[in-house]
């Protein structure tokens, strides 16, 4: 039962007398705003949200951080992979999905992969990137800021100013792209444990600021410029990498190629050339060389609190396959370029920067249950004693997740399992009673 003052709020919401986004700070109560909020939506669309859980969510931690004008919560199944065996650590692989089969099979790949003798990860880039895109009078001193910019000369310099925005941002490179009169400048970043979008915009915003010095007719249109490229495929991304750049290797034995995976070295190798290089060809795919790394990316990002829509990106993937020691068994390998993640949330920035705004500390890595899906892979929070290494360390597990994931369907596709085990594992009994009535 709601509260007569509660009820006059509620009306006050659907008259729109009192805005729906204003209930947090009117209140001072998170949850008694939720439902409040939910009531008075239920009541303007005349739908009920019955199916929508309310109760036992922490609406404070979201508060100013994740999610604005919360009405409840979403319940997503989290599922368990593993042991996947690693760099000689084995790691119980958290997955949040809502499809049917696909825990069960990278769980089936973890096994090929342990039973092998585990995978082998290298990392190869760790760098976060942004791109502001200004303008000129003219094509000409676009061109000038582009040659000063790519002059190593001016470049401890720019490092300098751009390092005071954190102490865990160290400036790597800076490329510049030009298009007429504007002039996209490619700031590449280290950022520690932090994913660190917030991070490399300060830095930015920083170099900016000083470069206004030199050339005052520099018209800033954005911060971003899309030449960085954030939540959206684009070949910069798959060429030059983005967050971790990662590849992952393992050699699967003949025998447990036959035993676990039901299938031959050289079927697997004829699938991979056919399917995931020559169809992706086919296709024109822009880092889609694979069966279906995106799903085991997005399943990590939302157990573990990731932005989900850097599945984009992160899920660029090759995968190799090819027959070894005479033949007899199988080399596969997945690279990722960029795979953009973290484990410990850094002070940020909203947009416009730090231009007097207040800072705040949010991310999805922050709540509880996306918490404990770190802590399990032990790699939850900050590292103090190697800052970054346990971002890079997620980035790894990923990428042999991945592996795994990679192994076990293409496996039932070369075995002819594939619709099998979706009819099986993918259906309700509700779905299949309809079917066949």
């Amino acid at each position: 039962m709601k509260s007569e003052d509660d009820e006059e709020i509620v009306k006050s919401v659907v008259s729109g007398s009192i805005p729906s986004y204003s209930l947090e700070s009117k209140l001072g109560d998170c949850r008694r705003a939720a439902s409040i909020r939910r009531e008075a939506l239920e009541r303007k669309t005349g739908r009920l949200l019955l199916g929508l859980p309310l109760e036992g969510f922490d609406y404070e931690s979201i508060l100013g951080q994740c999610c604005e004008m919360p009405i409840g919560y979403v319940q997503i199944p989290v599922g368990i992979a593993g042991p996947l065996l690693l760099n000689g650590g084995e790691y119980m692989v958290p997955m949040a999905t809502t499809e049917g089969c696909l825990v069960a099979s990278t769980n089936r790949g973890c096994k090929a992969v342990f039973s092998s003798g585990g995978a082998t990860t290298i990392l190869l880039k760790d760098g976060m990137t942004r791109a502001p895109v200004v303008r000129f009078g003219t094509a000409a001193r676009a061109a000038s800021l582009k040659f000063f910019l790519e002059d190593r000369i001016n470049f401890d310099t720019l490092s300098i100013v751009f390092n005071k925005s954190s102490r865990f941002a160290r400036l790597q490179s800076i490329q510049c792209s030009i298009a007429g009169k504007n002039l996209y400048i490619r700031f590449t970043c280290s950022t520690g444990d932090a994913m660190g979008m917030n991070m490399v915009s300060k830095g930015v915003q920083n170099v900016l600021d000083f470069l206004h010095i030199d050339f005052p007719d520099m018209d800033v249109i954005g911060i971003s410029g899309n030449f960085c490229s954030d939540k959206k495929p684009a070949a910069v991304n798959w060429i030059e990498g983005r967050g971790k750049s990662v590849v992952c290797e393992a050699v699967i034995t003949e025998e447990v190629v036959r035993k676990v995976l039901k299938t031959t070295v050289p079927a697997l190798v004829e699938l991979n050339m056919l399917k995931n290089l020559a169809g992706s060809a086919v296709a024109g795919s822009l880092g889609g060389f694979n069966a279906h790394a995106a799903n085991i990316v997005s399943a990590i990002f939302i157990a573990t609190g990731q932005d989900p829509a850097q599945n984009i990106e992160s899920s660029h993937c090759i995968t190799m396959m090819e027959a070894v020691n005479g033949g007899k068994d199988l080399h596969v390998s997945v690279t990722m370029p960029a795979i953009e993640i973290e484990v410990a949330k850094r002070e940020g920035w909203a947009a416009g920067q730090n231009r007097g705004l207040t800072k705040k500390v949010g991310g999805g890595t922050q709540l509880a249950s996306q918490a404990a899906c770190l802590n399990l892979l032990g790699v939850k929070g900050a590292s103090k004693e190697s800052p970054g290494s346990n971002a890079r360390l997620l980035a790894t597990i990923v990428a042999g997740s991945v592996l795994a994931g990679e192994l076990s369907l293409m496996s039932a596709i070369a075995d002819g399992q594939l619709v099998k085990s979706h009819m099986k594992y993918n259906r309700s009994n509700q779905d299949m009673t309809a079917i066949t009535s």
